[in-house]
């Protein structure tokens, strides 16, 4: 049997044995007992426990290997010291799967030789539910009936199992999973199961690990191609740069970099909180989805608060969700409808008179959704209890839904507030109600960029003679400056060649050949970081100050001097390569100079690029946006930075085994082109 096969069997399972079953009510034997036997698809169950003979009124048998059959699913609720003695037996029967809510405290490989030939969910799980065979295979009581639906959501955290699983929303599930320490069986292995399943529409990942990344990169991948949302909430990271000492890259790409990359290629949805995760599931799972119309799109959200609207707008605006530049035509059209005072624009106040509420509200959001720029419309209001009863709002949004084919959503400014009994009738509407002004307008962003068009996934093209020349190189190159730039020169990126003297009088005979003014450095290995020990002397304009300044680098730091062109001013930028144990090579790029730390801003991205991917990092990265030119400065050439980064992406997809990181720190962007003026390599 395959680990695919194995898995399908234990996530569908139709015999269990549940190991330490119990009639004590609270404990987690009597749990576990419980929840089997209300698997709604009635499985075989067998019950273990060497003290009784019977548990719930069931007959009990005192082992597993009294049980009469091999079984799909072996539930074990036994202590640290015995659960390896228990995987193996299961193993040793053709048992297929197991759950081991234990922690299993430091039987990590004990546990994966035991079950070789299992799939095995934990240890340190709540368990699973699958809605879609029928099987609760759980640690803890949770509701029952649990409402099926389209999400399938795999986390690593058991608090945010059970808290998602009994939420109020509107979260049907057709698998959840509590997958632990994941010492066998992975989150990729569930979502690739989750996938072939038809129920599943939407996906909910809460991830403290990158695991089996090829596994997970094919599951992504199938996912994008199917149209399946992917909704991600990591905590932790992945320790991307953490063994790194002198390069700048590790430092800055930092533990997230990882996340970042992968969800980039495979646009999976990036969520901050469990309450975005909340909203974001539930309006991939209940409402419309936005649909591509090949022009921008934006939001646009209809008030009762002019002190609302503008908080709306203030946050929108940091979060960068767009607002929808509505047309002409549509001002007029809401001008029509409101009250005298109020302006049509987008969002949009409506409150006036507080006459004919319903209807007033339903023709302002009917005509912002019927204009072309808008992708989803949402009732911005505080949904709170009416003690009066009155229903203006609910009623609105409901005709406003009839009228459109968009998608409409409730966003409320206080998920403290809320009336959960309207909510609850909205969302069976098909109207998510968003509870919270921030993770709302996020969710709404994450409805827009679904839309958007996928990005290209693309195949490594390698220059085979290229990558044997350089692969011999690698170590060489790291202890020698000039080697290090013709590397990147063979690579495609313009360098400021450097020429290593030994001596005054032969710095002076290399700043006559390459043309003054030139820029003096100390060229030792050792020194990483030429600024931080005042190895660096700029603007030579004669062989004096050459002289002087070699005089001065080669007394205080040692012999090897580097002699380069002075290249021309511009935006200082930084690329690298920063190589994560989990991922292999990413390409970075950040605020260059002596500013690379100080602002800490950098965009990561996996490669291979291409010029739209390269040109992405650009636009996350904020000191990109002095390459526009500011205050009368004269533009940068950005198009020089993204073939920068396309040159660097081809040098990762052939060396990137052999690089634990590579800086390019400064590339000064000038109107004429990059130039890559200062290098640092780590090998392996």
């Amino acid at each position: 049997m395959t680990a695919a096969a194995r898995l399908a069997s234990m996530l569908g399972a139709r015999s269990i044995a549940v190991v330490g079953a119990s009639d004590r009510s609270g404990s987690l034997g009597h749990r576990m007992a419980t929840e089997a036997l209300r698997s709604p698809s009635s499985p075989r169950v067998h019950l273990v426990n060497p003290r009784r003979a019977t548990v719930l009124d069931r007959p009990c048998v005192p082992s597993l290997v009294d049980v009469s059959e091999p079984v799909d699913l072996v539930l074990l609720g036994v202590g640290d010291d015995i659960v390896v003695d228990q995987l193996a037996t299961a193993a040793a029967r053709g048992d297929a799967g197991a759950v081991i809510f234990g922690s299993a405290t430091g039987l990590a490989p004990q546990v994966r030789a035991a079950a070789a030939d299992m799939a095995v969910c934990g240890a340190g799980c709540m368990g699973f539910v699958n809605a879609v065979t029928g099987i609760r295979a759980l640690g803890y009581l949770e509701r029952d009936p649990l409402p099926p639906g389209p999400v399938s959501f795999i986390t690593h955290s058991g608090s945010a199992f059970s808290a998602m699983l009994r939420s109020h929303r509107r979260l049907g599930f057709a698998l959840a999973v509590s997958s632990g320490q994941e010492l066998v069986t992975t989150t990729a292995d569930y979502l690739s199961y989750a996938l072939k399943s038809d129920e599943t529409r939407v996906v909910g990942l809460l991830l403290e690990t990158l695991r089996d990344v090829p596994t997970l990169r094919a599951a992504l991948a199938d996912a994008a191609d199917r149209d399946i949302p992917v909704v991600a909430l990591t905590v932790g990271g992945s320790p991307s740069g953490r063994a790194l000492v002198n390069a700048h890259s590790g430092a800055i790409a930092g533990d997230d970099a990882a996340w970042e990359a992968l969800f980039a290629v495979y646009d999976v949805h990036r969520v901050a909180t469990l309450d975005e995760l909340a909203d974001t599931l539930e309006a991939f799972a209940i409402g419309r989805r936005v649909s591509a119309t090949g022009a921008p799109l934006g939001i646009a959200t209809a008030h009762d608060s002019g002190a609302e609207r503008a908080l709306t707008a203030d946050i929108a605006a940091d979060i960068g969700v767009p607002f929808a530049q509505i047309a002409e035509s549509t001002r007029h059209a809401l001008t029509a409808r409101l009250s005298t005072g109020l302006v049509a624009d987008n969002p949009l106040d409506v409150w006036g008179d507080g006459a004919d509420t319903r209807q007033l509200f339903a023709d302002c959001l009917a005509t912002l959704a019927a204009d072309p720029a808008v992708g989803v419309g949402a009732l911005a209001v505080d949904l709170v209890p009416e003690y009066d009863g009155d229903l203006s709002y609910p009623l609105a949004i409901q005709d406003a839904l009839e009228r459109t084919t968009k998608p409409m959503v409730v966003l409320s400014n206080s998920a403290a507030s809320v009336d959960q009994s309207k909510a609850g009738a909205l969302r069976a509407l098909g109207i998510p109600v968003l509870e919270g002004t921030g993770v709302g307008l996020r969710t709404l962003g994450h409805l827009l960029d679904h839309a958007t068009p996928r990005h290209a996934r693309l195949e490594p093209v390698v220059d085979e003679v290229r990558r044997e020349h350089w692969r011999a190189d690698l170590r060489r190159t790291a202890s020698d400056s000039v080697t290090a730039f013709e590397l990147l020169a063979d690579y495609g990126l313009q360098v400021a060649m450097p020429l290593e003297v030994g001596s005054p009088a032969a710095a002076v005979r290399a700043a006559e050949q390459l043309g003054y003014p030139v820029v003096l450095k100390t060229g030792e290995p050792k020194l990483a970081h030429k600024s931080d020990v005042g190895g660096v002397h700029v603007e030579l304009q004669d062989a004096d100050a050459v002289a002087a300044a070699a005089a001065d680098l080669c007394g205080r730091l040692g012999p090897r001097v580097l002699v380069q062109p002075q290249a021309e001013g511009g935006v200082e930028l930084a690329l690298g390569i920063v190589r994560d144990p989990h991922m292999g090579p990413l390409v970075l790029v950040a605020a260059g100079g002596t500013l690379i730390e100080v602002l800490s801003q950098r965009s990561v991205a996996l490669p291979p690029l291409d010029a739209d991917a390269a040109g992405r990092m650009l636009d996350r990265l904020p000191a990109a946006r002095l390459l526009a030119g500011i205050r009368g400065r004269e533009p940068a050439n950005r198009t020089a930075v993204v073939h920068a980064l396309l040159a660097l992406s081809q040098l990762a997809v052939e060396l990137g085994d052999g690089i634990e990181a590579l800086d390019v720190n400064p590339l000064v962007v000038s109107s004429t082109g990059a130039i890559a003026v200062d290098a640092l390599l780590v090998p392996v």
